[in-house]
């Protein structure tokens, strides 16, 4: 089978983060990312175990996802659907919740008792720490989408793809998977334009009430 062409390339404008800056948010990046590896080895090493005692299959999902400028990287996460869950979106595509390329399920049969748990306290995410230690993610930035549905964004949201993709962003924090698509391109877009290292202070703090409501998350 064909490789999956990449997304369409994004604008080389750069955003409004001047060098100095970027150099702050990337020693920010990795000292964040591996001292939360480092803290949360023990709750890690516990998720692996279960997810390995409930069910069939890798602890790890792994999937291409779209980075910094387009470029396609291999995102990590704990997995929480079964082993076969990609062979079986197409089958559910008509169930799609989301209003744009993006496909999401408030009720997908392909996940699993514990991923639900895990996915309703994003702890199915923390294995992107390590992509944020190697360089292909931030702690703050557009949510990374998988290359298909990346492809299928409309040419003005392609400028997400300006800055690296980030395990939390605006979106994340102002109601996730129910807001509109529209709306979370919109997030997407305004983040790239007011770039900055309060900005991702701000969200940052604005996370962890996120990530406890758990609202929007499926």
């Amino acid at each position: 089978m064909a490789p999956t062409p990449p997304p369409t390339p994004v604008s080389a404008e750069r955003p409004p983060l001047r060098r100095a800056c970027r150099a702050v948010k990337r020693t920010l990046d990795l000292l964040g990312s591996a001292l939360g590896l480092i803290v949360l080895a023990p709750l890690l090493a516990l998720i692996a175990i279960l997810i390995k005692l409930t069910s069939r299959g890798p602890v790890l999902f792994h999937q291409e996802r779209a980075g910094l400028g387009g470029e396609p990287f291999l995102l990590f996460k704990f997995r929480s659907m079964r082993i076969d869950a990609e062979l079986e979106r197409r089958e559910l595509e008509h169930r799609n919740e989301m209003d744009g390329p993006i496909f999401k399920m408030r009720h997908d049969p392909r996940i699993t008792r514990l991923g639900r748990v895990l996915r309703r306290s994003s702890l199915d995410e923390l294995p992107q720490l390590v992509n944020v230690l190697l360089g292909q993610m931030s702690l703050v930035g557009p949510r990374p989408l998988p290359i298909d549905e990346a492809r299928h964004l409309d040419p003005e949201h392609q400028r997400r793809h300006a800055v690296r993709p980030g395990l939390t962003g605006l979106w994340q924090v102002r109601g996730r998977n129910d807001l509109p698509y529209a709306e979370m391109m919109a997030l997407d877009l305004q983040y790239v334009q007011q770039c900055s290292l309060r900005l991702d202070l701000r969200i940052l703090i604005a996370t962890l009430p996120a990530v406890v409501t758990g609202r929007g998350a499926f």
